[in-house]
């Protein structure tokens, strides 16, 4: 299923004709980044498995939940920008459920070297746990 969001970063991307204007573009979007709490600024909400400092925190409001992210790098400063404009805004379910196409359609995951390829897999699975930890029924539900 088409995704307007991704589908509008996948139509952003495609104006570059090589790679160096895309990562030009993502340090661009790290700007975009929502700020995260200094106090989440700590290992934490550290990603495991970036070879670059990168924090991600996320909170549910009114069954969806949002996120704010930083990293010490600039270029997955973007990265993790991108993914956040995508997932934000989504109940738990549809982010567990989600298919994150744009990565390869806009030629991100062949263009990054190995340590940031797993690094934005240990992002996504990251953000991923969360929403799984905010699918699980409470404890209270099931009294």
């Amino acid at each position: 299923m088409k995704d307007s969001v991704q589908e509008a970063i996948i139509e952003e991307f495609s104006i570059f004709d090589d790679w160096l204007d895309k990562y030009d573009y993502l340090i661009e979007l790290s700007d975009t980044l929502p700020a995260i709490a200094a106090e989440h600024r700590t290992d934490d909400y550290i990603i495991k498995g970036c070879q670059s400092r990168v924090w991600v925190d996320a909170r549910v409001e009114d069954g969806k939940v949002y996120f704010a992210a930083d990293s010490d790098a600039i270029i997955t400063k973007g990265i993790i920008a991108l993914l956040i404009r995508v997932m934000n805004g989504r109940t738990p379910q549809e982010l567990l459920d989600m298919d994150l196409y744009f990565i390869k359609a806009i030629g991100l995951e062949e263009n990054l070297s190995p340590t940031r390829s797993n690094g934005l897999l240990a992002m996504i699975k990251q953000m991923k746990m969360y929403a799984l930890a905010f699918n699980a029924p409470k404890a209270t539900d099931t009294i």
